[in-house]
This record gives C-alpha cells, sequence and structure tokens, in this order.
C-alpha cells in the first residue's frame, strides 16, 4: 500500500499532458499489485492465490518497466523516483518470497 501511495506522489509530478498516458498506467499497475494479492488470496485454493501472485508480479514488472520510462523522460524527482524503486525493490521480493513459498 506504501508502494501505491509513493507511485501516486511521482505521478503527480509528471507533465499534465501524460495525466491520461504514462502517469495512468503507473498508477493502474502500482494499484493492480495489492488487488491481485488481496483477490488471490479470498480465492479458495492455493493456486488460485499462487495464479494472483503470478499476476501482482506481473504487474511489479510493467511498473519497474515504466518508472524506467519516466526516469528516461526526465519526469518526477530524483527523492520520488528512488522513493518507488526502493519500495518496489521490496515488493517484488516479497512477492518471489511468496511465490516460492506457495509453489512447493
Amino acid at each position: 500500500m506504501k508502494l501505491v501511495g509513493a507511485v501516486y506522489a511521482l505521478a503527480n509530478e509528471f507533465p499534465l499532458r501524460e495525466r491520461f498516458g504514462l502517469a495512468q498506467q503507473v498508477q493502474r499497475a502500482a494499484i493492480s499489485i495489492p488487488s491481485n494479492i488481496a483477490e488471490g488470496r479470498r480465492r479458495a485454493t492455493e493456486r488460485d492465490y499462487h495464479q494472483f501472485l503470478q499476476i501482482a508480479f506481473g504487474s511489479g514488472a510493467e511498473l519497474e518497466t515504466q518508472i524506467e520510462i519516466a526516469v528516461m523522460l526526465g519526469y518526477g524527482t530524483k527523492n520520488n523516483i528512488q522513493d518507488v524503486r526502493a519500495l518496489l525493490g521490496e515488493v517484488m521480493r516479497m512477492l518471489n518470497a511468496l511465490l516460492t513459498k506457495t509453489n512447493e
């Protein structure tokens, strides 16, 4: 959830012309991560949970790419970029651990 807040703070720094472009995409990818974790956890089987964790992991990879595009385009402050990268790295490590555990 902290990642979502950090991504929204970063997206607010994007140029206005990106309001319906990259800003919206990074926000959606960020929201997708905890949403898929929650949905998967409420499913009936461990297999379903694992599948939704994989989707969340994919959204994290998508967000990583979008953040790199934002950096390439010069969007966002250095501090907000660093915050998002740090939080995203932590989330991806946790998801990787959960995926490993649920795949046993």
